[in-house]
């Protein structure tokens, strides 16, 4: 299996973080614009609120153009979707339904329902404020409870008549202006799908389209459909970069090139060149020393560590009390060492008559043992005024 070096690992680590930034920047967001199209089955879509109106007879048309298209008279006829994709723009007035976020009224709208058409917004809530309504509510209705899922509020005014209220605000509102009428839904779930089992809202919804009398159209350019003359018309438009962009492929593309970045930065060495480690030199002796004495720890060997140092501390301190290189008894030996330092020997006759009883001793003795041993050494180290060689 092959091993991973710690600047790999960190050059992964950086590619693989790159790529989940820019996942998280360029991933695509057509599903929250299409999140309230009548084409949508999820939750938030309004797939079965369109099935429900076909199955009542109460047929809803998709309009697929840009809003100016069908708000402004002068531009040219503007299609919406059918069998053959050749439905002109009405002429007659017409109840136009846009569902969205944060929805509002322009100047060309505006212009547009003062002439005798209707326009619902659901999810408009340019005039609306928080309350201390919660979040979830039911609310009384004549068909029944409609459930609303916003603490939301339209401010009363005299310019508006409520639709649908509690003792928090206004949830629906209309308005009158000129010859058309501007009906206002505060939340963008009214109808969706996650709703089926409130009939009220499907019913106060349709009730919302239907009343006025007019054509009824709902708008899928909104949530990014366009018919066959649009798609015509702003085909040429965009260039291949553009395209490119708008495909997962784009995705694709900038983490290939982040990952390249990555690694030709990682093989550039901005931080200088590798310094070459060089091999410990390696020391027989210490080496023999070290094998020995992890060999005699498993082993329990202490009467021999006993021993061996015992005799050569004993011919050290010989040595630098002038006896020679003759093992001494231990009594002659205490005897010159009291006569030569002037100091009490109870130190060295321990550290001689322990090292003489030739027993295995506990890891506590042998510690105790050892401090003895370098008490001696610093009280004849003291005498001479030199230290005496170290032993390992």
């Amino acid at each position: 299996m092959m091993r991973l070096s710690r600047r790999q690992i960190a050059l992964l680590a950086i590619a693989l973080g790159a790529i989940i930034l820019l996942t998280l920047l360029v991933a695509p967001m057509g599903s929250d614009r299409q999140s309230a199209s009548t084409y949508s089955r999820a939750p938030d879509g309004y797939g079965a609120w369109y099935a429900y109106m076909q199955a009542q007879g109460k047929p809803v048309k998709r309009w697929q153009q840009p809003a100016d298209a069908l708000f402004q008279p002068n531009r040219d006829a503007a299609k919406a979707d059918s069998p053959n994709g050749n439905i002109a723009r009405p002429k007659t007035p017409i109840t136009l339904l846009r569902i969205g976020r944060d929805l509002e009224l322009s100047a060309a709208s505006e212009t547009w329902v003062k002439q005798g058409n209707v326009l619902v917004l659901v999810g408009a809530i340019a005039d609306a404020s928080v309350t201390q309504a919660p979040f979830t509510s039911d609310v009384a209705s004549p068909g029944g409870i409609v459930r609303i899922a916003t603490s939301r509020r339209y401010r009363p005014s005299s310019a508006s008549t409520p639709v649908l209220q509690d003792s928090f605000g206004m949830v629906i509102e209309q308005k009158t202006l000129g010859k058309g009428r501007l009906i206002s839904v505060i939340t963008t779930h009214l109808a969706a799908n996650a709703y089926q089992d409130f009939r009220a809202n499907y019913e106060l919804l349709t009730k919302l389209v239907t009343e006025p009398g007019h054509p009824i159209w709902v708008d899928e350019y909104l949530h990014g459909y366009k018919d066959t003359d649009e798609q015509n018309n702003t085909a040429g438009e965009a260039d291949l970069f553009s395209y490119l962009m708008r495909t997962p492929l784009s995705l694709l593309a900038i983490q290939v090139i982040a990952v390249l970045l990555v690694l030709i930065w990682g093989q550039n060495r901005r931080f200088g060149l590798p310094e070459r480690v060089e091999a410990p030199t390696l020391d027989n002796s210490e080496a023999y020393i070290q094998a020995l004495a992890s060999v005699l720890h498993k082993a329990g060997g202490s009467e021999f560590v006993l021993e061996t140092l015992g005799k050569a501390e004993q011919l050290d301190i010989q040595k630098a009390l002038g006896l020679g290189t003759v093992p001494l008894s231990v009594d002659d030996l205490v005897t010159a060492w009291t006569q030569q330092t002037g100091k009490p020997a109870d130190a060295l006759q321990r550290l001689l008559r322990t090292a003489a009883r030739h027993r295995r001793v506990s890891e506590t003795e042998l510690s105790q043992w050892i401090e003895t041993l370098n008490s001696v050494r610093s009280q004849l180290s003291q005498n001479n005024n030199r230290p005496l060689g170290v032993r390992r």
